[in-house]
């Protein structure tokens, strides 16, 4: 197929998250704004981190004068999931250049990497076709911040409208999408188990970590007993 093709066939998938991402973006920029940071800054934010998770927890612990150290940690333990993602994508990129897998693992975010993992489970992944799937999704994303700083100061708090619920809505419908009998739900079960008890006991950040390793440990243990029944 040719790029076009190509290109709008990743449109079109990801289109209707992006949807979905535009009351989180919104919800990001006015709570940015909301914390003293200016339109500009909440807006530069969006663009250079590009990670919604992190973005919320490091306004959630801002502080005037801010602790950048503080803030780094709290954003690298939200994406130190980033690594298994990248490296579970990596190994669907052989028809890319180098210089194009770098840039598309900067864009890299949730939504756009179920997507591509997605689609590499039924054919090849293209560059054209993950420039679909991130292009838009990162424009939008660094577009809704900068309106919901901007109109911060009208939109109050989402939870009055249930704008709180559009960041879990959006990744209930990607852990569906890769549902596969009970051995998923397995996963789920242990991650979700481990998070709230971590958040519950443990202060910080440290129940997203908690999640992603008991989900993994899960995985590993589900695929060994595969092995050893089949054996």
């Amino acid at each position: 197929m040719s790029w076009k093709t190509e290109f709008w066939a990743g449109l079109k998938t990801i289109a209707p998250i992006i949807v979905a991402a535009m009351p989180i973006g919104l919800v990001f920029g006015a709570v940015a704004a909301s914390k003293g940071l200016s339109p500009f800054e909440a807006t530069l934010m969006s663009a250079m981190v590009f990670a919604g998770g992190s973005q919320f927890v490091a306004m959630d612990i801002w502080t005037h004068p801010a602790s950048w150290t503080a803030l780094g940690f709290a954003a690298l333990l939200v994406n130190i999931r980033h690594v298994l993602m990248g490296a579970s994508l990596g190994r669907k990129l052989q028809a890319f250049s180098p210089l194009q897998k770098y840039l598309g693992v900067l864009v890299m975010a949730d939504e756009n990497w179920a997507m591509a993992e997605a689609r590499a489970q039924k054919a090849t992944l293209t560059p054209a076709y993950y420039a679909g799937l991130a292009v838009l999704f990162y424009c939008n994303w660094v577009a809704c911040s900068l309106i919901g700083a901007l109109l911060g100061a009208f939109l109050g708090d989402p939870a009055t409208i249930g704008l709180d619920f559009a960041f879990p809505a959006v990744f209930i419908v990607l852990v569906m999408g890769f549902w596969k009998g009970p051995a998923t739900g397995m996963v789920l079960i242990a991650s979700a188990a481990a998070s709230i008890l971590v958040h519950h006991f443990v202060p910080g950040a440290w129940y997203i970590a908690a999640g992603a390793a008991a989900g993994l440990a899960a995985a590993l243990f589900k695929g060994k007993f595969r092995r050893t029944a089949v054996a």
